[in-house]
Parts: structure tokens; C-alpha cells; sequence
């Protein structure tokens, strides 16, 4: 019997599955806390980064140690990473990819809509003040949460060359926690407590 994250999920819940027919945790992530195999991370609440060589991790967090962006950085490379609540019976990557690709074309980007290593993704070509930008939006649904990523750099049109930005969205932890939450409201990502109390002490120093 083979059952994707999602039906798994669904089943346990109504009491389908028995303790031989739970289904392995999945080779690749991103992982749900439940399931993620262990493995350095750095912990930023309801994400954890993998630790992968060369791959820098820059966030934007006010004072209280609040993420606002996650941004994980490999050379020439980029991506952009965001959580959200999403509901037990249903993905949400498919009705808010949709809406990206509206968005993107209604300012005159040029999108395409491609099979990627993690399902249906976005390729969109953009105007800047600095000339055209490729993108790529990836999306991935999991038990009661969605990880969009938005590639930038050589990596949002060619992904062979996403190497261990690739590998980083590959072990992505999410810790969803059990509150209930509205639906597409982003999960809260926290400096972790001995960052923000040394940014808050250079704070004080300035």
C-alpha cells in the first residue's frame, strides 16, 4: 500500500493505517518535525535550515528577534524562503500558485508553469531597474503547512545548478505546532535566543 505524505496523514487521523502499515518517512524534505531524520540545523522556530558548506543564511528580524525574511545564499545563488498554516485536508500550493502566476502576468512578467523535482513550479521572467530577473517559485505542501521558496540567480532558470541551495530546501524542517492557525497566515520564525540577545546587546552599544 504506498500513500503519499498527505493521504497518510489523513488516514492516521481517521484510524485507516495500523502500526504495519505506517508508512516511512519520506527520503527527501522538507520534513515535518514528526518525521525529519536528525541532522545539524539551525533553529528558527517553525523552520530549521540544514547545515549545508558554503551556504550562508541571512534574515531581517526587528528588535524582539521576529523574522521577517529568511534568504539562504550560495555564490551568484539565491533563495528566498516562507512558511505558512495551511489546512489538514487539503495542500494550498496549487490555488496559491495560481495566484502568483495572475500577479506576476498582470505586471507584465512572462511565466511559464513547469514540472519541477517537487511538483508543478513557476518560471517567471521579470523586469528591475537593473534588467530582466529570472525567478522560480517552488511550492510544497505538508501536514497542515506549505514551504514556498523563490529561487533567484542562475539557479530560477536553470535548476541543475541549484546544488546546495537544492540541498538546503531538501532538508527543511517545519515545525507546524499544534495552535490553530488561519489559513496562509505565515508560521513565526525567531532569531535563535543567544543571536537576538547578542543583537539586541549590539543594539544597545550603538
Amino acid at each position: 500500500m504506498i500513500f503519499s505524505r498527505k493521504r497518510a496523514d489523513e488516514a492516521r487521523d481517521n484510524g485507516v493505517l495500523d502500526a504495519e502499515e505506517t508508512p516511512s518517512a519520506p527520503d527527501r524534505g522538507p520534513y515535518d518535525v514528526s518525521e525529519a531524520p536528525e541532522a545539524p540545523r539551525l533553529d528558527l522556530g517553525s523552520l530549521q535550515i540544514p547545515a549545508v558548506p558554503d551556504v550562508e543564511v541571512r534574515v531581517q528580524a526587528d528588535p524582539q528577534g521576529v523574522i521577517q525574511q529568511v534568504v539562504l545564499v550560495h555564490g551568484q545563488n539565491a533563495l528566498q524562503l516562507g512558511v505558512f498554516a495551511a489546512p489538514r485536508s487539503e495542500g494550498i500550493w496549487d490555488e496559491v500558485r495560481e495566484e502568483i502566476r495572475q500577479s506576476l502576468v498582470s505586471d507584465g512578467a512572462t511565466v511559464q508553469e513547469v514540472e519541477g523535482e517537487h511538483g508543478p513550479e513557476l518560471r517567471a521572467r521579470v523586469r528591475t531597474p537593473d534588467g530582466p530577473t529570472d525567478l522560480r517559485f517552488v511550492g510544497i505542501d505538508g501536514p497542515r503547512w506549505m514551504v514556498r521558496g523563490v529561487f533567484q540567480g542562475v539557479a530560477a532558470a536553470d535548476p541543475a545548478s541549484a546544488g546546495p541551495l537544492a540541498a538546503c530546501l531538501d532538508g527543511l524542517v517545519v515545525d507546524r505546532g499544534q495552535e490553530a492557525k488561519p489559513v496562509r497566515e505565515p508560521l513565526p520564525l525567531r532569531l535563535p535566543r543567544e543571536v537576538a540577545e547578542q543583537q539586541a546587546a549590539d543594539a544597545q552599544e550603538v
